[in-house]
């Protein structure tokens, strides 16, 4: 056998290994995935609704598939309803399938700037050919909104939590330490960029004091001004939580579930915000009426916690509407959230068009028409500190990027 003949040979053999490898990851994957039918809390096909504009480009998909020989009766629109392992569950109004993506999509997806990767809450245009039981993504429609992080360092991706959202609910855990209002407006920062409502959940309110709940909720008026609904709940069993809904109450705050569900009424899909160990979880099974979700411990030394939520889902609420369950956050970075900044603090973003100098830093320049409306006891100094703490952190972390990054 010649040299050639022998390179030739045992390219083949290592293209069949590499194969092999691929095709039994891939089944081991797959395998591991828990079983469709077991899954409770699925929502059904008419909680969910699809825009004007989605309709539209499904049948333009489908128009093209069907120029390439594609059956019509086998493209189906759906929704994106839960992510494992990145592998997509899709709900269509006949059936709850697995499913792939098509190669041209993720091809035509980095060539056209198309998502080539599905969130939960996508619509997309999928086809079941007759007689598998595994989907093919032939196409994501497009979003109406989604709420996205930034993941990487200098030469990182844009990730999308979820997509086409009505509400963003950002939770947070109360204790007798001074809550983080940094953090929270973070989260409202990133939830306002995505276009969406969004409202703060007070969880764990029984391990609070009288003293340190009013402090809080003060520090947080003072932030976030009236910009979003505020909801209080706590664990009914504590032994403290029927003294922390009266102290609620005698601050005028809206308290428990029922004001959780009236955040997401029937029809509506909101998403849970927060930190691993802020009581997601817990909240969830409590508005289900069930110890569905995995619940973890909580450090006593810095009230972190463990991913328990592994898979991004949606989840159906009794008497109310859609939830997609999200893993805790370690870090929720500020990459490209400008516009969320503006309409969180929309007033300091009007002002500062107006100072003297364009790269005012609100601190201590003549002309600065910010610290005027601090001195004149417009603006509060600790919503101005976190507003600067923020857009700093853009600033920084925009300039950290690789040139060739577009955000």
């Amino acid at each position: 056998m010649g040299k050639r003949a022998a390179q030739k040979r045992d390219l083949r053999r290592a293209r069949k290994k590499r194969q092999h490898v691929h095709d039994t990851s891939e089944q081991r994957g797959t395998a591991e995935l828990p079983e469709l039918s077991s899954l409770d809390e699925v929502p059904s096909f008419s909680e969910l609704s699809y825009s004007a504009r989605q309709a539209e480009a499904f049948e333009k998909i489908c128009e093209q598939g069907e120029a390439l020989g594609t059956p019509r009766e086998e493209l189906v629109i759906g929704c994106v309803v839960r992510l494992d392992r990145g592998f997509p569950a899709v709900l269509s109004k006949t059936s709850l399938f697995r499913a792939e993506f098509a190669t041209r999509l993720t091809k035509a997806g980095l060539d056209a700037g198309i998502p080539a990767r599905a969130a939960v809450g996508d619509w997309v245009c999928a086809r079941l050919p007759h007689g598998h039981d595994m989907g093919l993504i032939e196409g994501i429609l497009p979003r109406e909104n989604d709420i996205a992080r930034w993941r990487g360092s200098s030469r990182g991706e844009r990730q999308t939590l979820a997509a086409n959202i009505d509400i963003v609910l950002v939770v947070q855990q109360l204790s007798d330490r001074p809550v983080s209002c940094n953090r929270i407006a973070r989260s409202a920062v990133v939830a306002a960029d995505c276009g969406a409502r969004f409202a703060l959940i007070l969880t764990k309110v029984d391990r609070a004091t009288s003293q340190s709940l009013s402090r809080d909720i003060s520090c947080i008026r003072e932030v976030l001004e009236d910009t979003c609904p505020l909801v209080l709940t706590a664990d009914p069993q504590k032994p403290n939580a029927e003294q922390a809904q009266k102290a609620a109450s005698k601050l005028g705050l809206p308290w428990g579930l029922e004001e959780v569900r009236a955040l997401v009424p029937a029809g509506t899909v909101g998403i849970v915000l927060g930190e691993s160990g802020a009581g997601k979880s817990s909240l969830l099974n409590r508005l289900l009426g069930r110890e569905t979700l995995a619940t973890g411990t909580v450090r006593t030394s810095d009230d972190s916690g463990r991913h328990t939520t592994v898979a991004r889902r949606m989840v159906s609420l009794p008497h109310a509407g859609i939830i997609v369950d999200e893993p805790g956050l370690r870090s929720l970075p500020l990459v490209g959230h400008e516009r969320g900044l503006e309409l969180v603090f929309p007033e300091i973003a009007e002002a500062a068009s107006n100072c003297r100098f364009r790269d005012c830093t609100h601190t201590h320049e003549p002309g600065c028409v910010v610290r005027k409306l601090v001195d004149e006891g417009v603006l509060p100094q600790s919503r101005l500190e976190v507003y600067l703490a923020l857009a700093h952190e853009m600033r920084a972390s925009a300039d950290s990027l690789d040139p060739d990054i577009v955000l």
